[in-house]
């Protein structure tokens, strides 16, 4: 296979493919993540491995976990671990998320990310490569079997993050209290101010109590549109040199 490397900081750079690349959503979803350095961190659904690579851009991040049940997502995240020495500090895992404990023991992490699929089966475009249908549509996993294997996998008050469109809202806070992943941040995502959001991202923590804070909604783009000075933030290093690319 061949891949082409984009840089995302001096010292990381990742493996993309027609099949498995990244969007503005992952890039927003690993910044309101926010691990500690301590964290024992996974990324489901990982794709080409884009929010463990920008979490990585932190030398003193301890490991990252990753998986996906396509394999030539691993390999590409087996590219990009190879390319930039990263040696055990990212561990790719090669598993479907509905039958998460054959793969791991339950509540050894205590951050869970995914940028699941927004589409359900039957709407939309779905004459795409399979790789592509897999990642855009409900075809391999719902918000349901997100949320099922994040509480199998996350520690008392561990946290998952999660983003999705906003009609999908209710549905995924209802599940995710089902799976006593109580929601306690909210923050929606627009392309510029007063628009409607595209976008919310979603914390819940394991076994807390209800009480939910609705932060402040990011904005992409200024009345110039420009990425605003948060944005230029959520994209860190992956910014610098990319002034075209990202502005």
């Amino acid at each position: 296979m061949s891949y082409t490397f984009e840089r995302l900081s001096d010292d990381i750079s990742i493996a993309v493919t027609g099949d498995h690349t990244f969007g503005t959503d992952a890039v927003i979803l690993a910044y309101f993540a926010k691990p500690k350095r301590k964290d024992k961190c996974l990324d489901m659904g990982t794709g080409c491995g884009i929010i463990p690579m920008l979490w990585l851009r932190d030398e003193g991040q301890s490991a990252v976990h990753c998986l996906d049940i396509q394999e030539n997502a691993i390999e590409q995240v087996n590219a990009s671990i190879e390319h930039n020495s990263l040696g055990e500090r990212l561990v790719p895992h090669l598993c479907d998320l509905r039958e998460i404990e054959k793969e791991f023991s339950a509540e050894g992490f205590t951050l869970v990310t995914m940028n699941p699929p927004y589409k359900p089966i039957n709407t939309g475009f779905e004459s795409l490569g399979e790789s592509a249908r897999i990642a855009r549509h409900e075809v391999c996993c719902n918000i349901e079997d997100a949320v099922k294997a994040a509480s199998y996998l996350l520690t008392y008050s561990g946290r998952f993050c999660m983003c999705h469109r906003p009609e999908r809202l209710v549905d995924a806070l209802a599940i995710m209290r089902t799976y006593k992943l109580e929601p306690k941040r909210l923050r929606f995502v627009m392309d510029k101010e007063g628009e409607e959001p595209f976008l919310f991202l979603v914390e819940g923590k394991k076994g807390a109590k209800p009480f939910l804070r609705v932060e402040p909604p990011l904005v992409i783009k200024n009345s110039e549109s420009k990425f605003t000075e948060e944005m230029l933030s959520v994209y860190g290093s992956y910014a610098d040199g990319y002034e075209d690319k990202i502005r």
